[in-house]
């Protein structure tokens, strides 16, 4: 029955909107059987944004301008109006007067709808309320909007909603425009860090015939012309490592991956990934760099330091904790993989309800003891160094305990951020590892890499010791925008069809 009400609400909601459609479309028909079609204007003055005029208002004062926004509430007292329009900055509050219009405008203005697109031209004033406003002198109207505006978003059908119409959740929730506009901010801030370090940006192809780089499952696609299957990368590591073989030193990409796995608030098939490499460095050097490059993020985007994301508060002025997996889960699971056999942490994963599978070797359990114990008291950041070589095919070893490379991942609010490594620069040692990861395949690994004969090529004429980092995005994003789910913080997040 609950559902039966919820489907007569919907359908009737479906009926008003397309009533009111309906009054809007003839509104628009009189408009052009008048000669006044709006969607005949080809542009509009606009001088100054919504927002300037707040921020400069002692100077603008009685000063003419020009603003152009979509009509957002209305308030109707006869003769005089007030409206708010808003544009890409904010709202400003409109005063709109039948003396100031004249009899006939006034009247085509009060057939407008909430909605509609306008340009305003008048002066800047404050209301005896205190209210900076625009005294309207003309008003014109460029688009016409058919459809109503909703008047709130809650619930999670909402939500679906406004992940598929992301126009619509921009219009009315000006929060959200907030965030999209932090996110380029943040990427612009990345790009200037990078720059003044001298790294130069470059891209790298999307289509490849081996996506490697990562261990994740690549989505296949048919190129017709050539009649040949390609992936979408999963990575940008193995071309940009073929830039640092060819000379040039400092180089990073910022662009879309695809990763043929599940979505959920952490994850989206497609999400955008910004790696670097640098040459003559370690995973030292790329720790130093990271968490310099987080925290001017912060600092230019925010204005401050500490960030609170959901109820935890970071202090990214701190210097960033850096431990070894090793030591974590010895602190946080109490088990020392130092003192342990391949057979002896096999018994131990068992005993504590962790599944092994077959393939799996003592650093994998390593692992998994890590992703069960230790991330979930992660919330302040962390550099989790010194990884097992099994779960490590791209990194360079550790001198003086060979069965762990050179590499780290960043933890903030018990999330990864970053994944670094220092580079394996040997051909020889390179081949042996993507050999490993070809038995993993044999053996159903699908996220496992496949061998990359030209990169081991690249490799073999001479790839000088080099740091690799790669950065999500969208989690950064997340972080410093206190935004909850992965798609909060995407334009078009992948959705399932509505129809299916």
């Amino acid at each position: 029955m609950a559902d039966e009400k919820i489907l007569n609400s919907e359908q009737q909601e479906a009926q008003d909107v397309n009533a009111l459609r309906q009054i809007r479309v003839e509104k628009l028909k009189a408009l052009q059987a008048a000669g006044k079609d709006p969607f005949q204007i080809r542009k509009a003055e606009q001088t100054i944004t919504n927002a300037e005029i707040e921020s400069r208002f002692d100077e603008l004062e009685n000063t003419d301008v020009a603003v152009c926004g979509r009509i957002v509430a209305w308030r109707d007292m006869g003769k005089a109006n007030f409206i708010e329009v808003s544009d890409r900055s904010g709202k400003i509050q409109v005063y709109v007067r039948i003396d100031d219009l004249g009899e006939e405008n006034f009247e085509d203005f009060k057939k407008w709808d909430i909605g509609d697109i306008i340009e305003v031209k008048g002066f800047v004033f404050k209301t005896r309320r205190g209210q900076i406003s625009i005294h309207a002198k003309s008003l014109r109207l460029l688009s016409k909007s058919l459809l109503p505006l909703p008047e709130k978003f809650h619930g999670l059908k909402d939500t679906d909603t406004r992940y598929r119409q992301r126009y619509l959740d921009l219009i009315v929730n000006p929060e959200v425009k907030d965030t999209f506009y932090k996110r380029s901010q943040i990427i612009k801030e990345i790009r200037n860090f990078l720059d003044e370090r001298g790294f130069i940006e470059v891209e790298t192809p999307i289509l490849v015939s081996n996506a490697g780089g990562a261990a994740a499952r690549p989505f296949t696609t048919h190129h017709n012309a050539l009649d040949e299957d390609f992936k979408l990368r999963i990575s940008l590591e193995l071309y940009l490592k073929r830039l640092i073989a060819g000379g040039m030193e400092r180089v990073y990409e910022i662009g879309r991956v695809f990763r043929n796995e599940g979505i959920d608030t952490k994850h989206n098939p497609e999400f955008t990934l910004m790696e670097l490499y640098q040459a003559y460095t370690d995973y030292n050097g790329m720790m130093d760099l990271v968490e310099d490059l987080i925290r001017q993020c912060a600092k230019k985007v925010l204005g401050t330091t500490t960030v609170v994301y959901g109820d935890v508060t970071v202090d990214l002025e701190k210097p960033f904790e850096r431990i070894s997996m090793i030591d974590a889960v010895k602190k946080y699971a109490g088990v020392d993989f130092d003192e342990l056999t391949f057979e002896q942490a096999k018994d131990e994963a068992e005993k504590r309800g962790i599944a092994v599978e077959p393939r799996h070797k003592k650093g994998d359990i390593l692992n998994l003891f890590f992703e069960e114990y230790v991330e979930e008291h992660l919330d302040q950041p962390t550099f989790i160094i010194d990884h097992p070589v099994e779960i490590s095919p791209l990194t360079k070893r550790k001198p003086e305990k060979p069965d762990y490379v050179e590499r780290f991942e960043l933890f903030i609010t018990r999330r990864e951020f970053a994944n670094a490594y220092s580079e394996l620069n040997d051909p020889i040692d390179q081949r042996s590892r993507f050999e490993a990861q070809e038995e993993l395949l044999r053996q159903g690994d699908e996220e496992a890499n496949h061998t990359d004969e030209d990169f081991l090529t690249a490799l073999e004429y001479g790839m000088p010791p080099t740091g690799g980092i790669g950065i999500g995005i969208d989690r950064l994003v997340m972080f410093l925008t206190n935004s909850p789910a992965i798609r909060d913080v995407l334009l078009f997040p992948t959705m399932k069809p509505i129809d299916k």
